[in-house]
């Protein structure tokens, strides 16, 4: 099975990781949402984003069928902007933010605060008011010290809804720096050392916090199921101590998210259909085996609904051989996807746009930042004439690519475009000089 169901045309291999609209045009153009990727160049410029927006509502609508009476809160932090949250709310999903701002760009859109859970694992004084006062579904507690600080900012009279997010000790992630279920680790409160547990017995002391569940994020980027299985477990063994603990029964559990898609042909991804059906016989029958009633389920998507629906347009700048290498450079990089120097994330991009009889050579394509780590993609083949002013295109580029871009060499993020039958509209437009400019106000 593959992550979400993929439309009924076949498609090939090539472009399996492509977004579902995707189709060849003459001259080894390519078409995303019914809009040739070189229009979309030539009419924006690059470095841009777009992103299909019917792919983004199929894989929100794939989510919810596959897990029926679930929560299915998609993840702001992969990508966030005012169309998205329209788009994710229309489908009937949920939101999970990790600020303050985060929480008032979709609550300005007209997202349903109380359908909006909020996380992280050092939220500002600004972050925790901003959810009191916006009204926020849940507050995600990660530490013993936030307890009291939230409690305290909670008006006279009200309560407001809390989970304590659990680390419950595995190990999961396509990278060690995005694993975030394991215990030395800065986020969340363990299991093993009875951390969890003592956080437990903290919040139901507070009056005006109410203690509604249990939350986990093992990591990022995790492409099979049994990980998700062992939290369960792990997760309906503290929902019974606290059971016989405290005489209480917590009506909810979020798993979070990190589900993993293919960044290249022939990658794994994880079967989000088997993972539904798998999660919710584990937790049926192991809340059966302690005695339980089965809590209501969430689970936080963010880069499987985004990520694939995403692509991002390149110029050739330069192509050079040299140690025995050769490096094509473009007109973006490490600014607009620090994840390759990050992570070591290997994309597979694709000159479209014009056809070319020349073999394929193994390149490496570049940024144009003063690093040497600025790498792009390692060892990927493109046609051995590869020259300036050639479109390079990028699938799988909607998740943590504007999310996480940055102002090195004062380059500016670029603009997103978001495609749909046969037209493309601006959702973010290029930062300019004049807006750096403008945040520098001393002398």
């Amino acid at each position: 099975m593959t992550a979400v169901p993929e439309p009924a045309t076949p498609r090939s291999p090539a472009l399996a990781i492509w977004p579902g609209s995707t189709a060849p045009l003459p001259d080894d153009d390519l078409a995303v949402g019914g809009v040739p990727l070189t229009d979309l160049a030539d009419r924006f410029g690059t470095p841009a984003y777009v992103l299909d927006e019917d792919e983004v509502r199929r894989r929100c609508r794939a989510y919810l069928q596959a897990f029926p009476d679930t929560d299915v809160l998609y993840a702001a932090k992969a990508f966030l902007c005012r169309a998205m949250a329209h788009w994710v709310e229309e489908e009937g999903l949920g939101l999970d933010v990790c600020s303050a701002g985060e929480l008032e760009l979709a609550v300005t859109t007209g997202f349903p605060p109380e359908r909006i859970v909020l996380h992280g694992n050092a939220k500002s004084p600004d972050d925790l008011r901003t959810a009191l006062r916006l009204g926020v579904g849940r507050i995600v507690i990660d530490s013993t010290s936030e307890i009291a600080r939230l409690a305290a900012a909670v008006p006279a009279g009200n309560r407001q809804k809390v989970l304590i997010r659990v680390v419950p000790g595995i190990a999961a992630g396509g990278h060690a720096k995005i694993r975030t279920g394991t215990d030395g680790q800065k986020f969340g409160l363990s299991l093993a050392d009875g951390s969890a547990l003592h956080a437990v017995t903290r919040v139901l002391g507070q009056p005006r916090l109410q203690l509604v569940g249990l939350h986990c994020h093992l990591g990022s980027q995790i492409t099979t199921v049994k990980p998700y299985l062992s939290a369960v477990r792990r997760l309906v063994g503290l929902l019974a101590r606290i059971h016989e603990q405290h005489g209480i029964t917590l009506p909810e559990l979020d798993l979070g998210g990190g589900h993993g898609v293919a960044y290249r042909p022939g990658e794994p991804a994880l079967d989000i259909v088997g993972l539904g059906t798998k999660i919710r016989a584990e937790l049926t029958g192991g809340c059966a085996a302690a005695g339980l009633p089965v809590p209501r389920l969430a689970i936080e998507p963010g880069r499987a609904i985004v990520g694939p629906a995403g692509v991002v347009l390149y110029r050739v700048l330069a192509v050079k051989q040299t140690g025995g290498h050769t490096f094509v450079a473009v007109d973006g990089g490490m600014s607009d996807n620090p994840r390759p120097a990050l992570y070591g994330v290997r994309y597979a991009p694709r000159l479209v746009g014009r056809r070319s009889a020349a073999a394929p050579e193994a390149v490496t394509v570049v940024g144009r930042h003063c690093e040497a780590g600025d790498v792009l993609a390692s060892d990927v083949p493109l046609p051995g004439d590869i020259r300036p002013g050639d479109l390079l295109a990028v699938p799988v580029a909607g998740a943590y690519h504007l999310s996480m871009a940055s102002g090195y060499n004062l380059v500016g993020r670029p603009p997103v475009v978001a495609v749909t039958d046969g037209h493309a509209r601006l959702l973010v437009r290029r930062e300019s000089l004049a807006d750096i400019q403008g945040r520098d106000v001393g002398l």
